[in-house]
């Protein structure tokens, strides 16, 4: 079995709906056709302490959530665009993943050796490719694997107050980059499962 877990970034907590949250439900779906077991956390829902430790105490929410990291196959950090960068949200999971960067198996590799990351970005203008390539240093300096065309997203005109939530229907490209996120991150899984990465040490 393979298992995605899906780190919404929206500032909004539930219930309020959010184009970030429908992306990544777009992106599980995907996964979930192709037998992956999914799961969504919105962040803002949770009381994730600041700092870069495993458990940060009193009523931290991250140890929870980091078991079912850890679990994980699938990674994916859903963010919108804040002035240019993924919300603080987004950089607080990647603060709290920061805990285990030195953390290693028995054979010296990262905790996150394995596992495969992907991103979906949404905002009112461009800026996706910037924060997909933020998004995309800090899973790989965690040990996270990306398979190609690891990012689907969809900003809008500048100075426009479209939100992806809004539209009509979701746009073909999307769809289909959505799709090929998808397929290659399952692929690439599969592909560590069978040839895993050699030991470090």
């Amino acid at each position: 079995m393979i298992r995605a877990l899906a780190f919404v970034c929206t500032l909004n907590p539930s219930p309020a709906s959010s184009s970030s949250q429908l992306l990544a439900d777009q992106v599980l779906a995907e996964l979930g056709d192709l037998g992956v077991q999914c799961e969504s956390v919105r962040v803002a829902d949770h009381d994730i302490r600041p700092g870069v430790a495993t458990d940060m105490g009193d009523g931290d929410a991250w140890p929870g959530l980091r078991e079912k990291l850890l679990a994980a196959d699938i990674v994916l950090l859903a963010t919108p665009i804040w002035l240019g960068h993924p919300s603080s949200l987004c950089q607080r999971v990647l603060e709290r993943m920061n805990a285990d960067i030195s953390e290693t198996d028995e054979q010296g590799r990262q905790l996150m050796y394995g596992k495969v990351g992907a991103v979906a970005v949404v905002g009112n203008e461009d800026g996706a490719h910037k924060v997909s390539a933020d998004l995309f240093q800090g899973l790989n300096d965690l040990g996270v694997s990306l398979a190609p065309n690891a990012v689907t997203y969809w900003v809008g005109e500048a100075q426009h107050g479209t939100d992806y939530q809004d539209l009509d229907e979701r746009p073909k490209n999307v769809a289909a980059t959505t799709r090929t996120l998808a397929v290659n991150a399952v692929h690439l899984v599969r592909l560590l499962r069978q040839y895993s990465y050699p030991p470090s040490s």
